[in-house]
């Protein structure tokens, strides 16, 4: 059963009881992953922009869009303009595809895994979570790149607040660490 499956015919039932929501159309809900690279070193080597973006297409299945300099940065040498990195918006199908091969696939390759951080949302219940290494993805071939580079993912949703969203992504099987670790790691 796909994710989305799972959300239409369980999770979101679940999250209606769980959050006392008197309508089904106002449950939260996923509307969009964004993956995102930030590659300063581009500015030296523009082909590194062409690897790293075959390599950010095998992992979400579709075409990366680069992103531009903004301002004019004059002691990085950066430029109003140039690429400095790329971005993929998963909707819909791929998303959740995205999303089950992060959750069941990915995380748990990762070394000294305890779970991620609950630090990563904001007021209006989104959730961003960064990832150090992409060879944690299965379609990577450890051979074939020049350099580990971390990545960030972006979590979208029409939740209202964190409350709701944390409860939409550990319904999803996120596996958020436990409290305790994280309130001690903040001291």
């Amino acid at each position: 059963m796909s994710l989305l499956d799972q959300y239409n015919s369980t999770i979101k039932p679940e999250l209606k009881k769980e959050l006392g929501i008197a309508n089904l159309l106002a449950v939260p809900k996923l509307t969009k992953i964004v993956v995102n690279v930030g590659l300063g070193e581009a500015l030296a080597d523009r082909k590194l922009l062409d690897k790293v973006a075959e390599q950010l297409a095998v992992i979400t299945g579709q075409k990366p869009l680069a992103t531009t300099a903004k301002v004019s940065i004059s002691t990085f040498k950066l430029r109003a303009g140039e690429k400095i990195g790329l971005k993929v918006t998963l909707r819909g199908k791929r998303m959740y595809e995205f999303l089950e091969k992060l959750i069941r696939i990915a995380l748990p390759r990762v070394r000294d895994f305890r779970g991620i951080s609950m630090r990563g949302f904001d007021n209006q219940g989104n959730y961003s979570l960064g990832i150090r290494e992409q060879i944690i993805f299965p379609e990577i071939e450890y051979s074939a790149i020049d350099k580990i580079r971390g990545l960030e993912v972006t979590f979208v949703t029409t939740a209202i607040d964190r409350k709701q969203a944390l409860a939409l992504l550990k319904h999803f099987g996120m596996p958020f660490e436990k409290e305790e670790s994280s309130k001690l790691r903040t001291q």
